[in-house]
């Protein structure tokens, strides 16, 4: 009897894939714990608010529809098919990058600009900003971000980008 509903669950999500009827709509729920699970590849796509995005693969071993759907009720739902789903979350916070390498800087041309390490000529971008008027900076905040100021935190991100914001230099007059 177990092979009989494995087989008839194959069956329904192969033909749901040729009617493009969603997976969700065509397994049924798992009632006897004697059946075999649905395995399926699950991709979790975090997208945060410096712009990166992190991939996560993982096999879910699905015994019920429902529960599976509410384990990912707060993300998108990206792409579906019998093998496989995509899911996407938009974060409210900066990447793990970021906390664990981001230094806010000034680049050459004086844009606030985040690096992976220490701001120096070498030192790779991960994000840039506005361009800052270097003349309406106090020598202290010029010397911080000629140094570096490390990112750390989503609010210590934020609330930088604010400060510096009101030393955004006036766009050129022709």
């Amino acid at each position: 009897m177990k092979l009989i509903n494995r087989i008839v669950l194959i069956t329904t999500c192969f033909f749901a894939s040729f009617l493009d009827v969603p997976l969700s709509h065509a397994v049924h729920q798992n009632k006897s714990s004697e059946e075999k699970p649905l395995e399926m590849k699950v991709i979790l796509e975090r997208v945060y608010l410096d712009g990166e995005t992190s991939q996560e693969q993982k096999k879910e071993k699905i015994w019920s529809m429902e529960d599976f759907w509410a384990r990912y009720e707060d993300w998108q739902l990206l792409d579906e098919s019998p093998s496989q789903m995509v899911f996407r979350k938009q974060m409210d916070d900066i990447s793990p990058l970021m906390k664990a390498n981001g230094y806010f800087g000034l680049s050459n041309e004086g844009i606030l600009t985040i690096f992976l390490g220490k701001p120096e000529p070498s030192s790779k971008v991960i994000q840039s900003f506005f361009q800052i008027d270097v003349g309406k900076l106090e020598s202290r905040n010029h010397s911080e971000l000629n140094k570096g100021i490390r990112v750390g935190t989503r609010d210590h991100y934020l609330r930088v980008i604010e400060t510096y914001r009101h030393f955004t230099a006036a766009p050129d007059k022709q």
